[in-house]
């Protein structure tokens, strides 16, 4: 009897070990069959795989050439010139065909469509960081929110903020005349990093000694203006970097521009790695969501206070900045349209990555073009010099009123096409991407030759199948010579005074005659914001200073393109400048 106990145990382990066996047979099996139509079957069906691009090895992708600005603006014309407007390349080996187009009626149809998403993986990185935040949203949720937001980027509710923009403007003004005064003061940063190279052009005489970096105190500036004009929120930012939500944002927006690293690919497939496992960047990110967390729930419920004790129906509430519309919309009578905490600071976060960052590269790119090109800036700084009650933004001349010079600031014709010309050759987001949600049919109209000499004619369509991806190059758009003329990576903002045809509308379909804020239904909802709030900006700051390249500046691309020094990587942002005082 005693003897049957072994018996029987060996046999369920031996019964138990086939189980196991042929469970990870069948995974094994199933697995390659997975790769081998991954690799093999479904790549001889795909119908991107009959379109011209550039070849490659078995597992060699392309993504450098589309999404690294120091090498896509020459990789894109070479492709379009060899390939035409659109083309494919390999993504994730040479069996992953992906479609890149500069032919704006496959734009116009990509990003008009519901058929095309945001990938999820894109999502899912945007989610991890910001929470689900309207870049983060597809389809009716989208959409909701989007027309809910519409109000609080008005022309009018954006004119109401304009004293906010001015404030910001001459804050950040006077701390620059400190160090324009003193040119010998290290700040403190400076003293740690390594001496600046050579910048590619040196002015003779030069008027500027003291050495900014722009692109830092820019990003302070507009994240003091989003806080106020969008929530209402005092960082402080400009006067002392130690307020405990700023300090949980910029953690959370330097693990953003860094990029997703290998590991982060593969959490999003295997997310149990990041609970098992969690790394520096997961502590830093929950940390942060922390402080985020409990600050954003008390301002929450005292906005809802405030609200409700103001008025006793929310739909009688006049606010017009983001936070308050968002709440507003918590405190409707409608459910559906009704927004839980956590998405709204979701978007509380969302808003202030998009708001604060992307306007300060802008001025930051416009301040380092200007830099390089004296006669325009001195051009510029002329125009504003000639406004009229005052040049200087001073607050405190008789019958001076924000909204109203803002306008007189916005009207001015080649501050306008500075900025709009920063933007062009220096756009905020690279590119980005779309995935076919179902099979669909294209149409172009710029003649596509197949591999097979076959001629696809305008008007005609190129099919896509479901899961295929779309890549959006806002750069090359904006760097089409097609579109823009021979000069077309040239700074030269007198373009904007007469046009070519394919830059106009309707042939040019992007919000301002650019690509930069994109169009159709994901169309950067605050680019008027952005827009007013550089013009204010700059026409605060040029009248008051000169500015010089102070080092060689490249671009590098994470989710936003941002700049940084030549053979200085490792130190991350920067974009130093001189600056000298002008006399006025």
């Amino acid at each position: 009897m005693t003897m049957m106990f072994p018996s029987v145990a060996s046999t369920l382990s031996l019964s138990l070990l086939k189980a196991c066996s042929v469970v990870l047979l069948i995974l094994v099996a199933r697995g390659l069959v997975l790769l081998i139509n991954m690799l093999v079957v479904a790549p001889m069906f795909d119908p991107l795989k009959k379109i011209q691009g550039p070849d490659g090895s078995l597992l060699q992708n392309h993504f450098r050439e589309v999404m690294d600005p120091s090498v896509s603006p020459n990789m894109h014309e070479k492709w379009v010139k060899s390939f035409g407007k659109t083309f494919r390349f390999h993504g994730f080996g040479r069996h992953d065909f992906r479609l890149l187009s500069v032919d704006f009626c496959v734009m116009s149809h990509i990003l008009n469509s519901p058929i095309y998403e945001k990938p999820w993986q894109t999502r899912t990185l945007l989610t991890n960081i910001f929470g689900r935040g309207i870049f983060a949203m597809e389809g009716t949720e989208h959409k909701a929110l989007r027309k809910l937001i519409a109000p609080a980027f008005s022309t009018q509710s954006i004119k109401t903020m304009t004293p906010i923009f001015f404030q910001k403007a001459e804050e950040l003004r006077d701390k620059w005349e400190v160090f324009a005064s003193s040119p010998t003061v290290t700040l403190v940063e400076d003293a740690k990093l390594p001496p600046l190279p050579a910048p590619p052009y040196s002015p003779s005489p030069s008027f500027a000694e003291a050495v900014i970096d722009v692109a830092h105190w820019f990003s302070l500036a507009t994240f003091d203006v989003i806080g106020l004009a969008g929530f209402d929120y005092h960082f402080h930012a400009l006067q002392c970097e130690s307020e405990a939500v700023y300090l949980a944002y910029r953690n959370m927006f330097r693990i953003a521009d860094k990029g997703p690293k290998l590991r982060d690919l593969v959490q999003l497939y295997f997310p149990i790695i990041e609970k098992i496992f969690p790394n520096e960047t997961t502590r830093i990110t929950n940390e942060s969501q922390r402080v985020i967390s409990e600050a954003g729930q008390q301002l929450i419920q005292s906005k809802k206070l405030a609200i409700l004790a103001e008025k006793a129906s929310p739909s009688e509430i006049k606010e017009k900045d983001i936070f308050s519309l968002l709440i507003k919309s918590n405190l409707s009578a409608d459910i559906s349209g009704r927004l839980s905490d956590a998405d709204l600071l979701s978007q509380l976060s969302t808003f202030l990555f998009a708001g604060s960052d992307s306007t300060s590269l802008t001025m930051s790119w416009c301040i380092h073009l200007l830099s390089l090109h004296p006669d325009i800036q001195g051009r510029l700084r002329s125009e504003l010099n000639s406004m009229s009650p005052c040049a200087s933004n001073s607050s405190s001349t008789s019958g001076y009123s924000a909204p109203t010079h803002a306008e007189a600031i916005d009207r001015l014709p080649f501050l306008d096409a500075v900025v709009h010309e920063t933007l062009r050759l220096c756009p905020p987001v690279h590119g980005t991407m779309r995935v076919a949600t179902r099979d669909d049919n294209i149409p172009i109209s710029s003649p596509i030759v197949l591999r097979n000499g076959t001629i696809i004619q305008p008007g005609e369509t190129i099919h896509i199948r479901k899961g295929s991806y779309v890549h959006i190059p806002i750069e090359a758009l904006n760097f089409s010579t097609d579109i823009w003329g021979e000069d077309a990576r040239i700074f030269n903002p007198d373009r904007w005074s007469s046009l070519p045809h394919p830059a106009r509308a309707p042939s040019h379909p992007g919000i301002a005659n650019l690509m930069t804020f994109s169009f159709g239904p994901h169309a950067c909802p605050g680019w008027k914001f952005s827009m007013l709030q550089t013009k204010i900006f700059l026409a605060t700051l040029i009248p008051h200073f000169v500015f010089e390249p102070a080092a060689d500046i490249q671009k590098f691309n994470a989710i936003l393109t941002r700049p940084y020094v030549f053979d200085q990587f490792e130190f991350g942002t920067r974009l130093p400048v001189k600056i000298g005082r002008v006399n006025l």
